[in-house]
């Protein structure tokens, strides 16, 4: 028996408590995330935000959202931090989701969506274009960051622990990884 495509009318119908995306015809249904991954999704996008997004103390230029749903060629998903360099989206558009890929994601793993994330996302983000792509594991404390080249993610780095680190493509702020892992 060949099952049916999930559509958007099944996203909707998720209960309040799930967090859910379609790829592929098929729904993924993830519970809300605990502590540690909400810990370091807020302080990431509050560091970046403030130096890319408004401009203070860095070099401006971004616009930086949490949990913006991206909907392209039938897929809807939902990362964590997305964003889109200015010159490509000078506003963000009036509606409940985005249709113009961005040119930076970001996804903190949990252990319920970990492999959705590197497995299923990954390609998605690929075909569309996403430029750069960084994995942020706040049990591991592991910063993974990816380029897209030649249609495929490069692995250039992975960062451990509660170093200082610069990371493309935002090198021009240091990032104190102990703070997103709620350290300090």
């Amino acid at each position: 028996m060949e099952r049916k495509p999930a559509t958007y009318a099944d996203l909707e119908a998720l209960p309040e408590h799930m967090v859910g995306e379609l790829i592929a015809g098929e729904l993924y249904a993830s519970p809300r995330p605990a502590a540690p991954h909400t810990v370091a999704a807020s302080r990431l996008g509050g560091e970046l935000l403030v130096a890319f997004d408004r401009g203070r103390g860095g070099p401006g230029g971004w616009i930086l959202l949490d949990k913006p749903e991206l909907h392209v060629e039938g897929d809807a998903l939902v990362p964590d931090i997305a964003g889109w360099r200015r010159e490509r989206m000078p506003q963000p558009p009036r509606t409940a989701a985005f249709t113009l890929a961005p040119d930076w994601v970001c996804e903190v793993l949990s252990t319920s969506t970990a492999a959705l994330d590197r497995a299923v996302k990954l390609p998605v983000y690929a075909r569309e274009g996403v430029r750069h792509v960084w994995l942020v594991d706040p049990v591991l404390r592991t910063l993974e960051l990816f380029r897209l080249e030649e249609g495929r993610y490069t692995l250039l780095v992975t960062h451990t622990g509660g170093a200082l680190v610069r990371v493309e493509p935002f090198e021009a702020l240091e990032l104190e990884l102990a703070f997103l892992w709620g350290e300090r």
